[in-house]
């Protein structure tokens, strides 16, 4: 976990917090070994993922990250942005809206901020509903929008 990862005591204190940031996740790497990783999980190939010769002359100058690797991180990134004490546990809902604005550089490093955009009191807990942007290490444009939606229970 962050040294600086934002807490809250309890999942209700978040419905006051709709249309801010709640957190941000520690730097996370995503090098050659984790891309060739999840193309053996998934099947998907393509040498502009793993072969780091051909992909040298392609368009990036290198292999880049797979946009589902990158969105596949969010729970990663969701363990270290924020901490909300009395949720017991969550799971994922659903996403609203999704982009890849930037590839990600074998070598790169990601983390995301967490916007709460909606807060819905449900049974035993709360839906929640954040735009994640994942940023790069390099700067520039974010490597992913996300909108997910998570229930989380107390």
């Amino acid at each position: 976990m962050g040294e600086t990862m934002k807490r809250y005591a309890h999942l209700a204190d978040l419905e006051a917090l709709v249309g801010q940031e709640i957190g941000t996740s520690d730097w996370v790497p995503v090098d050659q070994a984790r891309i060739d990783r999840f193309a053996e999980a998934t099947g998907d190939r393509q040498w502009i993922h793993v072969d780091p010769v051909r992909a040298a002359s392609g368009p990036y100058g290198t292999t880049i990250a797979h946009g589902y690797l990158t969105l596949s991180l969010l729970p990663l990134l969701f363990e270290t942005g924020f901490a909300i004490d009395d949720v017991k546990m969550g799971v994922n809902y659903g996403l609203n809206r999704v982009r890849f604005p930037a590839p990600v550089p074998a070598g790169s490093r990601l983390r995301g901020r967490f916007e709460l955009l909606a807060y819905e009191p449900i049974a035993g807990g709360a839906q929640l509903t954040l735009r994640t942007t994942v940023e790069l290490g390099a700067g520039g444009k974010p490597a992913c929008i996300a909108e997910s939606v998570s229930r989380r229970f107390v």
